[in-house]
């Protein structure tokens, strides 16, 4: 929240000027860099008019609270206004979203998106976003947890006419969405007299809603116990139903004795990390228990969102990043589920945190400190950037500074790779994150491997693959620059070149662009087949049939593995990076990138004498099979 004071005096601080200095103030101090033109226009021309708009309506004594951020998230309403409901005489509360829009037209295959002339691509309905901030209030702020009535919410378009605005009402208005344009301003005024009330003022409102609890609610906890559970359901095997019960009976000992532990789940990837995650996040919700699940990849959390919240979207509020508990209280969640932990970064600042949460404390800190129970699921072997820290030496380290028990349960099993503990243990061998150097495929019944002699062979082999129902996927170590994402409707930028074949990356962005699908969806829909993926899209997925592309930063030279850091293009490299970390980080890469596949893996390097050993320790498998 950037500024709060009565609607009064917003409404003289605007006219004498001081008002938006004090925003911009206020910004600077908390961001660390000053507002944007647009960001600025919008305070001068749109606050003004709320503000009179509120006195004008008599609620002079109500409560404003400008740029008030969501808790636990970084969106940000434009207004919440504070006090006393005329009827009820409770707290009552109007998030209020301000637009200078003269005329926005519903997307035709989709009301809840809208086109503006100011924008190339479609935003969200003003109803539906305010709807989506009044919902997420209730979810999460423990003002509203037992009242979700006692909020409202209403876009108000105080440059548009009702002719140039209406067609947004396709959608349904329900009590957290209506909308008014300057044609109806009487209407707002009359609105908001039904929410607040002039005779009481409300700044204590406002501290209720600012004194609120950040958890999830009771109701939203009901929603994802039914949601998450209810979805294709798995059984856990052994050591993963050990993992499943130590993070349960930590829950309940914390439960009653104000006991606070720490649990380590480690394991290769597709052991079942993500589904024990998936199936404690909802047997905590059952049990009634607050509980977060975070990780630190865009992709996989985007992707766990669509998969526990298609039905209901309120639970995809439930997944968080990692770097979404920088203010959190502490032990203020039961259990934080944190999946893919080997992704932890030093701290969570960025370049957008603001200035006053730029402390320096770990991100493993911060983790640990905002649960009884936080859950480490993770696969040392698959941190690929400087600074990841998730590794059970650090959490142990960090749990010790506490004085707190850390169990680790490690998991064996494999599921992925078609459950081939062979591949996955050649893989390791291979690339030399496992002692004893690499050895000669033997091949078994559950993983296939090849190895091709061209990206074109490589590439047909795949479509013939999917020809036959299965899904595939290419990926490549970073070793080709990355064009900017073209405009829509221009082809993509065919980065990745090997001779005479070329494909794009897949793109960076969240929308999709000339049929490719947007970055956190390239593993999971079919249309990213075509891209190159990288390793940060497809760490913590699978596919059918894997194709990777070793590139020149990793060659086999006479009896050994040698790293090129020149030929990576990944820019989380720096010249700071020390050239063993960087090492490190490249072998972690290929092997994650070689652990993709569920059925069979093809590889190809761009580097001959890397090939000809591929060949060697593959032996006559890819001779037979790679052919269409």
């Amino acid at each position: 929240m950037l500024f709060r004071a009565s609607a009064r005096t917003v409404a003289a601080m605007g006219l004498d000027g001081s008002l938006f200095l004090h925003l911009t103030e206020q910004f600077v101090h908390m961001h660390g860099y000053r507002p944007g033109p647009s960001e600025a226009r919008s305070w001068e021309r749109s606050i003004p008019v709320l503000a009179a708009a509120l006195n004008d309506a008599g609620l002079g004594d109500v409560e404003v609270l400008l740029e008030y951020a969501l808790p636990l998230n970084s969106k940000r309403a434009d207004a919440v206004l504070a006090g006393v409901h005329p009827a009820t005489g409770e707290p009552s509360y109007v998030v209020v979203e301000l637009k200078q829009w003269s005329q926005a037209t519903p997307d035709e295959d989709d009301p809840t998106l809208c086109h503006v002339d100011a924008y190339t691509h479609p935003v969200l309905n003003p109803i539906e976003q305010v709807r989506r901030y009044c919902r997420y209030l209730v979810n999460f702020n423990g003002a509203f947890a037992e009242h979700p009535e006692r909020v409202s919410g209403v876009a108000y378009l105080h440059n548009a006419t009702e002719f140039g605005t209406s067609g947004l009402r396709e959608i349904e208005l329900d009590n957290h969405g209506q909308m008014f344009t300057a044609e109806h301003r009487g209407d707002f005024l009359a609105y908001l007299r039904t929410r607040l009330s002039d005779e009481h003022p409300g700044a204590q409102a406002a501290d209720g809603l600012l004194a609120g609890k950040i958890v999830p609610s009771r109701q939203l906890m009901a929603v994802a116990a039914k949601e998450v559970r209810e979805r294709e359901q798995f059984v856990l095997l052994d050591e993963q139903q050990v993992a499943y019960r130590m993070v349960l009976n930590a829950v309940e000992k914390a439960k009653y004795s104000d006991h606070k532990e720490v649990v380590v789940v480690t394991g290769g990837p597709g052991t079942g990390k993500s589904v024990i995650a998936l199936q404690l996040l909802g047997d905590l919700y059952r049990r009634g228990v607050p509980a977060f699940h975070a990780t630190g990849s865009q992709s996989f959390t985007k992707t766990m969102r669509k998969v526990a919240g298609e039905r209901k979207r309120d639970v995809q509020d439930l997944f968080k990043y990692f770097n979404s508990f920088m203010t959190a209280e502490k032990n203020s969640l039961g259990a934080l589920i944190c999946d893919e932990a080997h992704r932890i970064r030093e701290t969570s600042a960025n370049r957008f945190t603001s200035a006053q949460h730029r402390t320096g404390r770990a991100q493993i800190d911060e983790l640990i400190d905002v649960a009884y129970v936080p859950v480490f699921f993770l696969d040392e072997h698959q941190v690929v950037r400087p600074g990841e820290m998730g590794t059970v030496a650090d959490i142990k380290a960090a749990a010790a500074r506490r004085g707190l028990p850390c169990h680790v349960v490690p998991l064996d099993s494999q599921f992925r790779c078609g459950g081939s503990d062979a591949y996955v243990r050649w893989v390791v061998r291979l690339l030399g994150l496992e002692p004893g150097g690499p050895v000669p495929w033997d091949p078994d019944d559950r993983m296939q491997l090849l190895v091709a002699d061209s990206p074109e062979e490589m590439e047909a082999f795949l479509q013939a693959r999917r020809a036959q129902g299965y899904g595939a996927r290419m990926s490549a170590g970073y070793c080709w620059r990355w064009s900017p994402e073209p405009k829509p409707g221009e082809p993509l930028p065919a980065d990745v070149v090997i001779g005479d074949w070329a494909r794009p990356w897949n793109l960076r962005g969240d929308r999709s662009v000339s049929g490719a699908p947007p970055a956190a969806l390239w593993a999971t829909d079919p249309a990213g087949f075509g891209q190159v993926g990288c390793v940060y899209t497809a760490q913590g997925f699978e596919y059918d049939w894997s194709g990777v592309i070793i590139g020149p930063d990793l060659v086999w030279r006479g009896d050994q593995w040698v790293t090129d850091r020149t030929q990576s293009k990944d820019p989380v490299f720096k010249k700071s990076t020390p050239d063993a970390d960087v090492d490190r980080l490249i072998r972690n890469t290929y092997k994650v990138l070689l652990t993709r596949g569920m059925v069979g893996t093809v590889v190809y390097s761009t580097d001959p004498e890397t090939r000809e050993k591929l060949r060697e320790l593959v032996d006559g498998a890819a001779r037979e099979a790679v052919p269409v």
